[in-house]
C-alpha cells in the first residue's frame, strides 16, 4: 500500500512538474541569476562566510576578473585593471585577480562577469517573455540561433586570444584596431579597457544579450513541444 501511494505520488510531482516546466525553469533562473548580485551584498551586512560560499560557486563557472565585473557599495561600478592592481596586487595574473573581490573603499564584487550578467539575466528575462507569448511564438531554427551566438563566439574568442598577450596589453585591450576603422569618431575613452560605455562592455553586454535570447528562442518552443507529448 505504501509503495503504491508513493509511486502515485511521484507521478502526481512529475506530472505538475511536465505542466509547469516554464515555471520551474524562470523560477530556478531567477535564483540564479539573483545569487551572484546577493555576495556583494551579504559583504555589506558583514557576513563573509556565506558571501564567499557564493563566490566560490560561481567561481567555477566564470573568471571572475574583477576589471570585467560590476561592484556594488562603492563610488564606481566598474573599476579598471590599474586600480584592481593598486587596491590589490600589481599583478596580471588572472587567477591571483579574480580572488580580489573588493574592499570596504572600492566596494564588493557581483560573483561573475559583466559577460555572464547580460548572457543569463537574458535568459531569466526571455523565459519570462516566453511566458506571454509561448503560443504565438515559433522555434527559432539552426541557422537563426548559430547567428545569434556567433557574435558571442567572436567577441569572447577574441579577448581569449587577445589575453595571451597579458591582461591589458592584448589587441581587445587597447582596441587600436577599431579606433583606426572607425577613425577615431567616438571618444579616447571608448576605445581602451573594460570601463561601463567601453567598446569591450557594449560588445560583451549586446552578445551576450542576443547568445541568451536565442536560446530562449530556439529551446524552449521546442520544450514545450516535449512536454506537451509527455503529458
Amino acid at each position: 500500500m505504501s509503495l503504491s501511494f508513493a509511486a502515485a505520488s511521484a507521478q502526481q510531482k512529475t506530472s505538475t512538474l511536465i505542466r509547469h516546466w516554464l515555471l520551474f525553469i524562470n523560477l530556478t533562473l531567477g535564483v540564479y541569476v539573483g545569487l551572484p548580485w546577493l555576495a556583494p551584498v551579504l559583504m555589506k551586512l558583514g557576513l563573509p562566510t556565506a558571501a564567499n560560499i557564493i563566490y566560490l560557486i560561481y567561481s567555477t563557472q566564470c573568471h571572475q576578473l574583477p576589471q570585467r565585473s560590476y561592484f556594488l557599495f562603492g563610488p564606481q561600478t566598474m573599476y579598471p585593471l590599474t586600480v584592481i592592481q593598486a587596491a590589490w596586487r600589481m599583478t596580471e595574473n588572472p587567477f591571483v585577480l579574480r580572488q580580489f573581490i573588493g574592499s570596504t573603499e572600492l566596494g564588493w564584487k557581483v560573483a561573475w562577469s559583466d559577460r555572464m550578467v547580460s548572457l543569463y539575466t537574458s535568459v531569466f528575462v526571455g523565459g519570462l517573455i516566453y511566458a506571454l507569448l509561448r503560443k504565438r511564438l515559433r522555434p527559432l531554427g539552426f541557422i537563426g540561433f548559430a547567428l545569434l551566438a556567433l557574435p558571442m563566439v567572436l567577441d569572447g574568442g577574441t579577448h581569449f586570444l587577445s589575453d595571451f598577450a597579458g591582461l591589458g596589453h592584448g589587441f581587445r585591450d587597447t582596441n587600436l584596431w577599431l579606433a583606426a576603422l572607425t577613425h577615431n569618431a567616438f571618444l579616447p575613452v571608448f576605445y581602451p579597457g573594460d570601463a561601463l560605455g567601453s567598446f569591450n562592455w557594449w560588445a560583451r553586454l549586446i552578445t551576450g544579450v542576443l547568445f541568451g535570447l536565442g536560446v530562449v528562442w530556439f529551446a524552449y518552443p521546442r520544450l514545450d513541444e516535449i512536454f506537451s507529448v509527455a503529458q
